[in-house]
């Protein structure tokens, strides 16, 4: 049963590469930024990243092969945390394929409730990964580095998608302009970041994704057709709101673990 969850895996992990591949353009299609008429362009809307934001895919994609292949390894320690991810780690790669597929033909109203469930499947794996310990550097770098990196860059592309699929579909926001939307959902981005740090009891790899991510909307607000300050104020907040929060979590937890280890050895 096991090497067919690992083959499964595998398969899907190739069917995902294949899938950015013909994403990014290099196949001689459309890269996703053109497809839909632009919908997700850098200029689409303002809560949309610059387009060098999207090369952190390719770092998600090497570490998503790098867990295909580390489960093939004659190891053991990690074989009952690999059999728990194992749904939601595949339901993430046909989902991330099905979500360009959508895109490149034309579907940008399909591409919202796949981005959401991908969102949801992500979460998913994240919590299984936080129950259970990895059994040693590497697999936490190749699972939780990986799965928490997709988490946090897949939280900031969601705003992005469904900004874009409302602006697509007519919406104009009930009249109150693109700075203060654009300021809203920065604030419920850094909101969710402060959450998954606290939930992740202080993972660095998804606030470094969302941060990154973040970042790059207000670039893209600073510099080019659809300038918002206020949205790009709001979202270097939001990005550094997570990241701190992250990092003092984590300190929290370090000591906390610090202490129970010294109590532990005094009795």
């Amino acid at each position: 049963m096991r090497w067919f969850r690992k083959i499964v895996i595998a398969a899907s992990a190739v069917i995902a590469v294949v899938g950015s591949f013909i994403g990014s353009g290099a196949a001689g299609g459309t890269p996703i930024q053109d497809a839909a008429g632009g919908a997700l362009s850098a200029s689409s809307t303002a809560i949309a990243p610059g387009g060098p934001a999207f090369g952190i895919w390719s770092v998600i994609y090497v570490g998503l092969i790098a867990f295909a292949v580390w489960q093939f390894l004659p190891r053991r320690a990690d074989q009952v945390r690999h059999d728990r991810i194992a749904v939601p780690a595949t339901l993430s790669l046909l989902l991330n394929a099905a979500w360009i597929l959508s895109v490149q033909f034309g579907f940008l109203w399909a591409s919202e409730p796949i981005i959401v469930a991908l969102l949801g499947v992500l979460v998913w794996a994240f919590v299984v990964l936080r129950r259970t310990k990895p059994s040693g550097i590497v697999e936490a770098i190749v699972t939780d580095g990986t799965f928490g990196l997709y988490l946090g860059w897949v939280c900031v592309a969601t705003a992005a998608n469904t900004a874009a699929v409302l602006t697509a579909a007519g919406f104009r926001g009930f009249g109150l302009g693109q700075d203060v939307w654009g300021v809203g959902v920065a604030g419920v981005a850094g909101l969710v970041g402060v959450l998954v740090a606290i939930g992740g009891r202080g993972r660095l790899s998804p606030a470094v994704s969302l941060g990154w991510g973040l970042a790059w909307v207000a670039v893209a607000r600073l510099d080019g057709p659809l300038v918002s300050v206020p949205t790009a104020v709001a979202a270097i907040v939001a990005a550094a709101a997570a990241v701190v929060v992250t990092l003092v979590v984590r300190a929290r937890t370090g000591w906390s673990a610090a202490r129970s280890a010294s109590a532990a050895r005094v009795s």
